[in-house]
């Protein structure tokens, strides 16, 4: 007689083969941490699937994985690399968000320089970012850290799309080489709305006070992609001289949502003055559930960042009294 588990497993089996019924969301938390068993039954008939629910299943999954951090999918992403549809490699990067397997940056430069869909080439330049950015904390041997930025470089140099060249860019704004500096402000002088944006984002991950004046001129550009960038950029190099420009802009009726929630997480970043309050005004008023939890956790990092901040202060005057 088979297990409950194995039952269940079946049943899964069944549904995603199961054309004529929408698949059960209550299923979806089966696929986290699954067994080697399980994983053999799903990659067994993995081609089976439609592709379309393969790109439902994936999609759902990373919402999930997103909503609730101790799910793990990674054993049925690092399968789907290799599915025939493009749709389904890019969910599959992308559900690989946060794990750490070195032997991962490897299959990503691959896919990087080799697949033929451009849209995988650029979700795997753009997941290589994870991995520099934990070689410039020294988390990963520094052979392999320069064998992906030089890949990377490489690419960000020789691609003829657009798209793959913003997202190589932007995972080169971890490095610390100098060379980048150049190539951010190459991307950063083009005509192109996208590719200023990118080089915006490339900034903020920079953790380069150089930036601070081309953020800040664009904090109040007419453009919400590019705003947008600006914004997040100035929260995360922590640009204080911006705090009043976000202040003022969060109270204008005509923002862009996303542009308004990123307003908030970059001033729970900055700190200072008046950022408090405002965040207990908005806090006060008539919100929805969303933004009120979004604000909750701005309000934490804020106390958090603060804090910081204190101890900094206080380090400084110790050692000035010494």
């Amino acid at each position: 007689m088979p297990s409950p588990s194995k039952t269940v497993f079946l049943d899964i089996i069944h549904s995603l083969l199961d054309q004529d019924h929408m698949f059960p969301a209550r299923y979806l938390i089966n696929f986290s941490d699954i067994n080697p068993v399980d994983l053999a039954s799903l990659t067994g008939i993995w081609d089976q699937i439609p592709v379309d629910r393969r790109i439902s299943l994936l999609s759902d999954l990373e919402n999930l994985a997103e909503s609730d951090t101790l799910t793990n999918f990674d054993p049925i992403a690092i399968h789907a690399l290799g599915d025939p549809d493009p749709n389904v490699r890019v969910l599959a990067i992308r559900l690989l968000w946060e794990c750490e397997d070195l032997a991962l940056s490897e299959r990503f430069i691959n896919m990087m320089q080799s697949d033929p869909d451009p849209l995988v080439q650029a979700a795997a330049a753009s997941a290589l970012g994870s991995f520099i950015y934990e070689g410039e904390l020294e988390e990963i041997p520094q052979n392999i850290l320069n064998k992906i930025v030089n890949a990377v470089t490489e690419t960000y140099k020789s691609t003829q799309s657009p798209e793959v060249k913003r997202r190589a860019l932007e995972s080169l704004g971890f490095s610390s080489r100098d060379e980048v500096d150049l190539y951010i402000s190459e991307m950063y002088q083009s005509n192109r709305i996208e590719d200023t944006a990118s080089a915006l984002f490339a900034m903020g991950r920079s953790a380069d006070d150089r930036w601070t004046k081309f953020v800040q001129s664009n904090i109040h550009h007419s453009s919400p992609l590019i705003q947008l960038e600006a914004v997040r950029a100035a929260g995360e190099l922590e640009i204080r001289e911006s705090r009043e420009d976000l202040l003022d802009l969060i109270d204008q009726s005509d923002i862009d949502e996303e542009v308004y929630y990123a307003i908030i997480w970059s001033l729970s970043q900055i700190g200072g003055q008046g950022v408090k309050d405002k965040f207990e005004e908005i806090m006060e008023s008539e919100i929805d559930d969303d933004l009120a939890d979004f604000l909750e956790n701005a309000m934490d990092n804020l106390a958090f960042n603060d804090g910081l901040g204190n101890f900094d202060l206080l380090d400084l005057e110790e050692d000035t009294s010494e």
